[in-house]
């Protein structure tokens, strides 16, 4: 028995360093769950186009993918928690910039706010992989959930903020962006808590990893990147517009703020047995899974547009981009080596929030300027995802089915 025990693996300092994750992801997170309810709003009263509704949030995005790939590299230089100190400043800065743009009633300047908060979501995209870097093989797909787990408070604290807040000044929305500065001030201390070593200088000699090209071509990640895009990139397209739904077809923005926290809830709920699930059946049966029900959200949300349909297909939602997005992830980190983590992370997080900024920007489009009114537009929006889950059900199909290497 006691010889037994040695060769387990020793994750208590992966452990120490999840919870750490895991209060970040819920305190400073919650910062983005209350950007998703009132950016499109906000942006609706502002823009010179209500085309141009949801830019903000696209905006947001394309901060976190513009950032993901200089953002991995001082991490893989300088170290985890320096990367996330300057995730948590941005935010700050973001949440200031926005807080001025409201009082003046500058769209344009709102959505240089909107960029500076992408910094933070970027730093934020990289919690799941911050988690796995002291973990033992076995315990990484749990560390990943438990981290994304931490959603779930910001899912519940996020939106309430919105509803106490959105009128607490005489600008509408500015209590909120008052509220994220504070969280960033706050949430930011945290990270002087994680102990993550800096990854060690390559020697001269040491394994450089294959190229960004190579790893391309390596059809387990190819795959994995796919569905990872497809999952959170159908998930932005639906959430982006909800609020912009709910309220155009005759409910509150209150309403709309309860819709999407039972949406985030959905998010990382699972997430306490989705690393148990991916070890149990392997991560490509839970993203098949998850695809599934991203489907049936969709199909849901067409059915009709009553409170309760709302709720329903926003939950789904929730959950088929955790199996999805979790089990991509799990792929996607079982694919490549250490030295070439960096490298992997940096052009993953930029290739997946590429397609979740063109899906954030397409959503306002779609709900706003395809159709006459906000039930066209949001079936619009539901039946743009059809294509796209045929698009990683195939890879995924075509992955299982190809023949293994020798």
């Amino acid at each position: 028995m006691t010889a037994l025990s040695t060769d387990l693996p020793d994750d208590r300092r992966a452990k120490r360093n999840v919870w750490v994750l895991v209060a970040a992801q819920a305190i400073l997170g919650s910062q983005i769950t209350m950007i998703m309810v009132i950016g499109g709003l906000a942006g609706q009263q502002m823009a010179p186009i209500i085309c141009l509704a949801t830019l903000p949030i696209s905006m947001m995005v394309f901060g976190s993918m513009t950032t993901a790939p200089w953002l991995s590299t001082v991490m893989q230089n300088h170290g985890r928690q320096t990367g996330f100190f300057i995730g948590a400043t941005g935010g700050l800065i973001g949440s200031m910039i926005a807080a001025y743009a409201l009082t003046i009633s500058n769209f344009w300047i709102f959505l240089i706010g909107s960029y500076m908060t992408g910094i933070y979501m970027s730093a934020q995209g990289f919690y799941r992989f911050a988690a796995t870097d002291t973990a033992s093989d076995g315990y990484r797909p749990k560390a990943i959930s438990y981290v994304l787990a931490g959603g779930l408070v910001a899912a519940l604290i996020g939106p309430q903020l919105v509803k106490v807040t959105v009128d607490l000044t005489a600008v509408t929305f500015l209590g909120s962006y008052f509220i994220a500065i504070l969280i960033n001030l706050f949430g930011m201390l945290l990270f002087f808590f994680l102990d993550i070593p800096t990854p060690a200088k390559p020697q001269d000699d040491a394994p450089a990893g294959r190229s960004r090209m190579e790893l391309l071509k390596d059809p387990k990640i190819m795959v994995a990147i796919i569905c990872g895009m497809v999952s959170y990139a159908l998930m932005t397209l639906v959430m982006t517009s909800t609020p912009l739904a709910v309220v155009g077809c005759g409910f509150s923005p209150g309403n709309a703020a309860d819709v999407v926290s039972g949406h985030v809830l959905a998010m990382f709920g699972p997430s306490f047995f989705t690393g148990h699930l991916i070890v149990r059946f392997g991560a490509e049966k839970i993203v098949s899974l998850g695809l599934l029900i991203l489907a049936v959200a969709g199909g849901v949300a067409l059915s009709g547009v009553e409170l309760f349909h709302f709720f329903v297909s926003l939950i789904l939602l929730g959950v088929g981009w955790n199996f999805g997005f979790i089990g991509a992830t799990a792929m996607l980190t079982a694919a490549h080596r250490p030295e070439e983590r960096g490298r992997m992370q940096g052009m993953n997080d930029t290739i997946v929030f590429g397609c979740v900024t063109l899906a954030s920007l397409a959503s306002g489009g779609l709900m706003n300027c395809s159709g006459g009114s906000a039930v066209e537009g949001w079936n619009a929006v539901n039946l743009a995802m059809a294509p796209f889950l045929i698009l990683a059900g195939g890879a995924l199909i075509w992955l299982t089915m190809r023949p293994k290497p020798a």
